[in-house]
């Protein structure tokens, strides 16, 4: 629900949900279910109750008739707190356990920043084993029926707040502590319990002639003022810079940016960019958490952010590279044209090597997040996508040439992981009779929102209804695809031969494309740390530290020895290509060293957790 006004407050969640049990007509599957453990504490806050669920899945006769059963079981906990104002629902299948594992968590919540929202999140794991052959049908039943309870979720609930509403429950008083909720019946206590649903309800009090103040506020004693972690998230801001967002959204894309400043010490995202890992991941904070500090550590690594300051583009690609940019849309979006039908693409692979292309895709794409801002001032509304017309015309078997399938496939899986939602919508035009053979090879890897944003015309089927115009205005079609605007991308072409270079000359610039950077990686196992030899020349050096954690955590220390520790020989393993779980690390410091007379700690250990970005002061050597 879009309007938050509206949104349904979590007060009267638990009443509407409970009104499922102990059947449900509005599903169908759900038969009946028996509470088979309930609790309360003392003081009213907390109720559990847990039942057994009894489901007839829709599921075909033949699999039911082999495994035996008509019904199948599943435990619901239920679990309302009402000091903490949640609600947790948590479910797993009692009927062939053994085989298939199945785990559901929602969780109803406050909105941080209005206590009249709701946020709900839900998340399910399904983990299958063995069952009797059929585990992929099994998945799909699984998938399926995990699908239409999403769907009918909020459906079902809304209905039951509805007939709440109809009865006359509108409201339920918030929980209080008993010492605090006894009170007599006296006058003041009606005017207490007057101006505690006048917080819930203020239109209600207003129309009884109250003012807001004493409602609010009945003691007289001033109250905090409570403000969103940032000023700027208010309705304009929104509206003009992110777009409509739900209050669930909002909370997400809030309290994922909270997390970054709070654990992220390097540069962070805009709202803008944080918005599009969210909406990758379906609004998932840990999903989009996760992809997103990968993509920020990639970032920092190799210096991204620096790309369109730093590199210039070879000579080569600016000559046969057939793309650039081209105004924009209908909709505002920056235009990206490619002529990929023109371009030689083994030329330039054979030319400048896999990461050269790559490099260029990735200056392409900074320059549309760039293209993106400056639109979104021109035109006054948020504009976070571009849109790319790739013209086929040309295309033939020389493109499918392996390596250079092989560096499309890259320049995919890369672009896919680190500017996920950038496409707004991509139409290839002139699709010739190979093209559905590169297709084969290529959507694989292509995410299923990003290929659902693709539109193909074969032929000259783009100049007419549904076709190029519209999308992009008549006046900005390129003159090569019949139109009146001349469009400065480059016409392509073949790559002479003599611009090739052999395989040890590109191994040699790839290497040093991708190691132009001062940060390294490294891969840390229990048992195995990873440790760096730091040479002290001068005694008035300072030390300083940076890097990211990406999985896992880990503790981070500081040695100092006046004996240089001898660096550790290979052993006949690496002669074997067997590598230890380490991977590339070393250990340093001597197995019989004793730390205090050996080598001393310089700082106490910092313990690293998941995600961090950690800058720490400055060491200054001993």
């Amino acid at each position: 629900m879009s309007d938050k006004c509206k949104f349904p407050s979590l007060k009267m969640y638990p009443q509407a949900y409970e009104r499922r049990f102990p059947t449900c007509p509005l599903i169908p599957m759900f038969v009946d279910s028996d509470t088979v453990n309930e609790f309360k504490s003392e003081d009213g806050a907390i109720h559990v109750i847990e039942r057994r669920c009894k489901l007839d899945i829709d599921a075909p006769r033949l699999l039911k008739k082999i495994a035996g059963v008509d019904y199948v079981y599943f435990v619901q906990k239920n679990s309302l707190n009402s000091r903490e104002r949640t609600l947790h629902i948590e479910a797993h299948n009692e009927t062939f356990s053994n085989r298939v594992i199945i785990n559901e968590h929602c969780c109803y919540t406050v909105h941080p920043e209005n206590e009249d929202w709701t946020c709900f999140e839900q998340s399910a794991s399904l983990d299958i084993k063995s069952f009797f052959g059929f585990e992929s049908t099994v998945e799909k039943i699984a998938m399926k029926q995990y699908t239409s309870n999403i769907k009918k979720g909020k459906e079902i609930i809304e209905y039951y707040l509805r007939q709440l509403e109809e009865e006359g429950i509108t409201f339920v008083p918030r929980w209080t502590p008993p010492s605090l909720a006894a009170s007599s019946e006296t006058s003041a206590s009606c005017r207490k319990q007057a101006a505690s649903l006048a917080v819930v309800v203020p239109d209600a009090a207003q129309k009884e002639g109250l003012s807001s103040e004493a409602l609010s506020n009945p003691s007289g004693v001033p109250e905090p003022v409570v403000g969103t972690p940032d000023d700027k998230l208010d309705a304009d801001y929104i509206k003009r810079y992110l777009g409509d967002l739900t209050p669930l959204q909002e909370s997400c894309l809030i309290r994922l940016r909270q997390w970054l400043q709070e654990t992220h010490k390097g540069k962070i995202p805009k709202d803008e960019h944080i918005l599009r890992f969210l909406r990758a991941r379906d609004f998932n904070i840990d999903k989009a958490r996760e992809v997103m500090c990968q993509s920020l550590t990639w970032r920092k690594q190799h210096q991204v952010d620096y790309i369109l300051d730093t590199w210039n583009p070879p000579q080569v690609l600016q000559d046969y590279y057939a793309g650039g940019w081209h105004h924009h849309d209908k909709d505002g979006r920056p235009l990206y044209v490619l002529r990929l039908g023109q371009m030689d693409t083994k030329g330039l692979v054979r030319a400048l090597g896999e990461e050269a292309l790559l490099r260029y895709v990735l200056s392409i794409n900074e320059e549309g997040l760039r293209r993106c801002e400056e639109n979104t001032k021109v035109f006054g509304r948020p504009i976070s996508s571009w849109t790319c017309l790739v013209d086929l015309e040309g295309l033939n078997m020389r493109h499918l040439w392996r390596p250079g399938v092989k560096a499309l496939l890259r320049i995919i899986e890369v672009v896919e992981a680190n500017y996920p939602e950038t496409l707004g919508r991509l139409l290839i035009l002139r699709a010739p009779r190979v093209f559905p053979v590169l297709w084969t090879l290529v959507s694989p890897f292509i995410d299923d929102n990003t290929r659902r944003k693709f539109l193909i015309y074969a032929g000259n089927d783009y100049q007419g209804p549904g076709g190029l115009l519209d999308y992009i205005d008549k006046e900005i079609i390129p003159d090569f695809l019949g139109g009146e605007c001349m469009c400065e991308v480059p016409e392509g072409g073949l790559v002479p031969k003599s611009l090739y270079r052999t395989a040890e000359e590109l191994e040699n610039e790839d290497l040093k494309l991708w190691t132009e950077t001062i940060y390294q990686s490294a891969s840390v196992f229990k048992g195995a740390p990873h440790e760096i030899l730091i040479q002290i020349v001068d005694a008035s050096s300072v030390i300083t530290w940076d890097f990211d954690v990406c999985k896992g955590d880990i503790v981070f220390n500081i040695y100092h020895s006046k004996r240089s520790p001898q660096l550790p020989k290979k052993d006949s393993l690496g002669a074997h290509s067997i590598t230890s779980p380490g991977g590339n690390n070393v250990q340093l410091i001597d197995r019989v060293w004793q730390l205090g007379r050996d080598y001393s700690m310089v700082e106490s250990p910092l313990i690293c957790k998941e995600g961090e970005s950690v800058q720490v002061k400055p060491c200054r050597s001993l």
